[in-house]
């Protein structure tokens, strides 16, 4: 059972668009999909919402959190609460901005590297574990390693930004399965690749041209 939701990103209205909030958003959603709201809690320096028995034979209760230390320092955040309601790493799912993936497309994976994410590389230090939950969010990569600060830091063109959304929307729609551990299932739904639209009928063929005298 998965007992601590986490959205990656960075406080402050300055950030709320950018590619690098893609967590926050999901998280959001999340708290939308359970009636709730996220609050300061200062102990846990984040954005923290409890949800008692989320789901029927859910004992619960789940958070959800959002660190507001900027990125860098988000396994402080996580640690915390973590630590005081002692919920182990492989109890938590992290959703985080993924520069190898594209927008509109997602993965669920367990543990691994930081591959170069400072908001996961802190959470392994912090937690002393790699082996948490992450739901990657496709934001694409700018071609050159020494753009992607900036690139992580800046809005989504309006179609990527609807991409975004839309791996968000098809993320919660495995919600359940992800609260309940049933990851295999959660995989099956949240990797099914939508399906091709139906080619158009073609139309019906034209019979012969009546001849002249005859009606048509």
């Amino acid at each position: 059972m998965i007992k601590l939701l986490v959205g990656l990103g960075n406080p402050g209205p300055e950030y709320d668009a950018t590619r690098h909030n893609a967590g926050f958003w999901w998280i959001d959603a999340v708290a939308r999909r359970f009636n709730t709201t996220l609050q300061p809690e200062r102990g846990y320096h984040g954005l923290v919402a409890r949800v008692n028995r989320p789901l029927p034979g859910v004992e619960g209760p789940i958070w959800l959190l959002e660190p507001q230390t900027y990125m860098n320092l988000s396994g402080k955040s996580v640690a915390a609460l973590a630590r005081f309601f002692k919920i182990a790493p492989e109890e938590i799912l992290v959703a985080h901005d993924e520069l190898d993936l594209l927008p509109g497309q997602m993965k669920l994976k367990q543990g691994g590297s930081h591959a170069g994410h400072n908001g996961l590389r802190d959470m392994i230090a912090q937690l002393g574990s790699p082996n948490f939950w992450r739901l990657r969010l496709g934001i694409g990569h700018p071609g050159v390693k020494a753009e992607v600060v900036n690139y992580v830091l800046k809005k989504p063109s309006p179609t990527d930004r609807e991409a975004i959304e839309q791996c968000v929307t098809k993320s919660i729609e495995a919600i359940d399965l992800l609260v309940t551990g049933e990851m295999e299932r959660a995989m099956i739904k949240i990797h099914a690749k939508p399906p091709r639209p139906k080619p158009p009928k073609p139309a019906p063929a034209a019979g012969p041209a009546p001849e002249p005298g005859e009606s048509p």
